[in-house]
């Protein structure tokens, strides 16, 4: 399940790739299978080595070259360990909700892009994330460690990329069909994955991911615009 558009990211093969964020990679494996150099990195370290071995399984099975495998690394959004312009492509992904200093972070995500590279950053949007917020306390930080610290406006998402260096140049809401799911978990208790009803709508997630038929595909395009559980921003670095 992608929430980044590459064709408006504007990748191309042998794109060098920084995924911030990473989580278990799902952005950072379809880069590699359209052709660009992934480097993947994320805070949490079972994440990392989640991530590594399937890199790992894909090469060893023909699915990528090794080449598009740089790395997959532990580190901190907010202190890169990469030279300024290192980059052609910068994506962060449901990251920045979660860091305090997010502003150092875009800061540090627009110094390793090269001039003229393009950055997707997303991050819950301002609605759906607040009647999560209002349903329950445990779906956000203080009472989750490591739990989403703000609710982004759009503005205020594009103007932190602005701030940093960034020229805004396109958006788009995606995952209408996520927003109820995670409302239904925040009104049962957010870790309460075994609740019939949330059990129900996951599996029909679950197969709308695989099947994609068309009626549900033509539902998340028309309802993505009010009720998207993500935002995503797309910047030129200046």
């Amino acid at each position: 399940m992608l929430t980044i558009r590459f064709d408006r990211l504007g990748v191309e093969p042998g794109d060098l790739v920084l995924d911030a964020g990473a989580g278990f990679g799902r952005h950072a494996f379809e880069l590699a299978r359209r052709g660009a150099n992934v480097v993947a990195l994320d805070y949490q370290a079972d994440e990392v080595t989640a991530t590594r071995g399937i890199f790992a399984a894909m090469v060893e099975a023909g699915e990528i070259p090794e080449a598009r495998y740089v790395g997959v690394m532990q580190g901190d959004a907010t202190k890169l360990p990469f030279a300024n312009s290192s980059f052609d492509r910068v994506i962060t992904s449901e990251v920045l909700e979660h860091i305090q200093d997010d502003v150092a972070a875009v800061s540090e995500l627009l110094r390793v892009l090269r001039p003229g590279g393009t950055i997707a950053a997303t991050v819950p949007t301002w609605f759906p994330e607040k009647v999560n917020w209002l349903l329950s306390d445990e779906y956000h930080a203080p009472k989750v460690p490591g739990g989403h610290v703000r609710i982004y406006t759009a503005t205020e998402l594009k103007a932190k990329l602005r701030h940093a260096g960034a020229n805004v140049v396109d958006s788009h809401h995606a995952h209408a069909l996520h927003s109820p799911y995670w409302w239904l978990k925040c009104a049962v208790g957010p870790r309460n994955d075994n609740h019939p009803l949330v059990r129900r709508y996951r599996k029909l997630l679950e197969w709308e991911i695989v099947k994609q038929p068309k009626a549900m595909q033509v539902m998340e395009r028309l309802l993505s615009p009010a009720l998207g559980k993500s935002y995503v921003v797309y910047g030129v670095k200046r």
